[in-house]
Formats: structure tokens, sequence, C-alpha cells
């Protein structure tokens, strides 16, 4: 069952994924919550009275945060696209922005026949709403104002707040070059600018990297009150992958509340059945190819993991796949998703779940599954199967 063990764990992500930011075709965080039936602009500072710049690290990875700059000025580059969705989330200075106001959802802006002509020109294919800042407006944690507010969740499963940006910066990027250790991303400062994990075109897959790397610290990590993630997701392939939602509905506690016996004190699970449907969807089309009839190369060459920018950066050797065992490794997971690629891109990966997404598609999607595979983030690994071709045992 070992590559089994691998395809499951990518329909538990994907799943998940799906709910979470696919079905938006969008990449950074959406402005969704409403304080007096309004959108307050300051809701890039936290919604449901959070606050992103103070998600800390723990005492022991305190060191690995971005340091929250009040100068900095960021706007996001996706957005939600119905009818008078908010525009995207901006930051910036107090002396940029003494306050902020509220999106305007209702306000009709494609008006040609005013006086002056009016037009929706915040964001490309706008059809109603506006930026409104005539009064400031409080979000729910009370906040008018954006300064060093840059830090909304980016990427598949929205990666949010200072600690999980300064442990990818770390990990992979500027920080970890810096101070010599090998990296990824040696010219990418994701704390100086946290939106290229949605703005790069050159390293599409950071967006699906933000995700896997929450993954494999939240979920593939989990281990509470007697659920273990790994134990949980063995027994569920082991039982004949059936367990009525036993399993994917424990996920999405995790990763929509935080616990795997929802309701947590945060409340109940927003989609859980969507998010089982999804699973379920993912699971069916990874497991429809012939395992026997697929064709997997013999060479361990064959699956080489280039760097996504070339070469590695110095220090740091790209290892091959290396199958210890044929059937239970991660090349046959990867041969397996490249025989459906198509599927997942016109299937999965869809916007309102019947158009293609524009930002997530497969070929981003492997790139980053292969650099968490292996490179991984703070010495955890994207689980692929238990005879993955370093010997990663369970991710870790």
């Amino acid at each position: 069952n070992g590559y089994l063990y691998g395809l499951v764990n990518i329909a538990a992500f994907l799943g998940q994924s799906m709910k979470e930011t696919i079905q938006y075709d969008a990449c950074d965080e959406n402005s969704w919550d409403l304080v007096n039936s309004k959108y307050p602009l300051s809701n890039a500072c936290g919604q449901l009275g959070q606050s992103y710049q103070d998600y800390h690290c723990s005492e022991e990875e305190k060191h690995m945060e971005c340091p929250v700059d009040p100068n900095m000025s960021i706007k996001g580059v996706t957005h939600a696209k119905w009818y008078g969705a908010p525009g995207p989330l901006f930051c910036g200075p107090k002396s940029e922005y003494p306050f902020t106001g509220y999106w305007d959802y209702g306000y009709e802006c494609n008006n040609p026949w005013a006086d002056p002509p009016e037009y929706c020109t915040d964001y490309e294919g706008q059809r109603a709403g506006r930026y409104d800042n005539t009064e400031p407006v409080e979000n729910s944690a009370g906040r008018t104002d954006v300064e060093g507010c840059c830090w909304w969740g980016r990427g598949v499963i929205q990666t949010t707040g200072i600690c999980n940006f300064g442990k990818l910066n770390y990990f992979l990027g500027a920080r970890a070059a810096e101070e010599g250790r090998p990296s990824r991303y040696p010219t990418i400062d994701f704390c100086k600018d946290p939106e290229i994990i949605c703005s790069s075109k050159e390293f599409t897959e950071l967006k699906w990297i933000a995700g896997m790397f929450y993954w494999v610290e939240s979920l593939q990590s989990y281990n509470e009150r007697g659920w273990n993630y790994f134990a949980e997701l063995h027994r569920f392939v082991d039982g004949g992958m059936s367990d009525g939602g036993s399993f994917i509905n424990a996920v999405s506690g995790i990763v929509n509340r935080g616990c795997h016996d929802p309701p947590c004190k945060t409340g109940e699970v927003d989609g859980m059945s969507e998010r089982a449907g999804n699973f379920d969807k993912v699971l069916s089309l990874t497991l429809l190819p012939n395992k026997d009839e697929i064709e997997i190369p013999t060479k361990a060459e064959e699956f080489s993991v280039e760097s996504p920018h070339g070469t590695p950066s110095e220090g740091h050797d790209i290892k091959p796949f290396e199958p210890v065992k044929g059937e239970t490794s991660a090349k046959e997971v990867l041969a397996i998703l490249d025989q459906i690629k198509d599927r997942i891109d016109n299937e999965v990966f869809l916007y309102q779940g019947s158009e293609p997404s524009t930002v997530y598609r497969y070929q981003g999607f492997k790139s980053g599954l292969q650099v968490m595979f292996d490179s991984g983030v703070a010495g955890k690994f994207f689980y692929l199967g238990d005879d993955s071709s370093n010997g990663y045992l369970y991710g870790l």
C-alpha cells in the first residue's frame, strides 16, 4: 500500500485546497468578513477579530519571524470574481493611509452615461463595487488603519502571519542564503515581499509550496489527544479507504478549525461536506489508472528534480528519485499523477466548479511537490508514500 498512502495524502491536501482557494481562482486572501454589512478595508490586518501581524512563532522559533515593517506598502494581485466582489487587500503606512473605509459592493461603477462617465477600474474584470474611504470603518478587531498589515493569507492553503512567512524565508529564501544555509530561492526575501508567493511569474510553484509547507507543519505533524495523522492515514488505507468520512472530516477540522474533532472552540467546520466531496473526487481520479499499465521510469535520473531557478544554490545537491522498493515509491505516485494531469487541470483545478483555474495549474503543482519532496522545509518533507526516494518515512 506504499504508493496508496502517498495518493491519499495528496487527495487530502488537494481536497482542502479546492475549498480554500482553488474554487475562487485566487492566490491572495479574499476580504470576506462583513462588519455591519460592510467589508472593511482593514480586513487586510486580520478577519474575524484576528491580527495577522501578531501571529508569532513559539519561543523556540521566534528568531525565524519576519519583522513588521510599518512602511511596507503592498497590494494583492488576485481577488474574488463574483459580482461586486471586494478588490484586492492592501497595506501601507499611516502616512499613506491615515484611515481606511470599506468596499461598497453594491455600487454600480459601470455607468458610461453619467457625467462624467464612470467605469469599473479597481481590478480587471470588475463589474460592480468600489473602495470608499470617505470615513473610517473598523474591522472586527477595531482597526481602521492598514499599517504593518501585509501578512494576509497567500497560496493554496493561505500561508498567513509573520511566523509562517518568516519560516519560509529562514529555510527557503534569502535569509537562508545570507546565513550560509542551503536555499532554494536565495534571491527571494519572503519577509520584504510576501506578495511574491502570488505575483511571481518565474516561480509559479511558490503558491503551492506555501500550502505544502503548511501541510507538513500542521497536518503531517499533527498528534493531539490520541489522533495521529499518519496513523489515521494508514488506518484509512489499510481499512479499504472506506470509513464513513471519519478520516477526511478530522483533516477538515484541523485545516479549518485547528482540531481533529470539531466543533472546536473556534466553531463548526466551514464546508465539511464539500471538503469530503472534494477528497473523494480527487481520490477516485488518482485511482483510475491501472498502476500495472503505467510506464514508470526505471532509471532514477529520469525523475531527477531540477531546481526551480536552474541550478541549486551553493552547497545544495539535488538528489534524483531512487526508490528503495519498486511499487511503493514516489516515482509511482508522480507517474500516476502525470497520467491524469489533463484531468486534474480540467476536473480538479476549477473556478466555481466549472471553469479551469487560471491561477492553479498542474505544472506548478508538480514543481512544488517535487521541491517539497526533495528539499522540504526544516527537515520535513511532503509525504509521497512509505518507500519515498530518499528514505523519508512518513515525511519526517
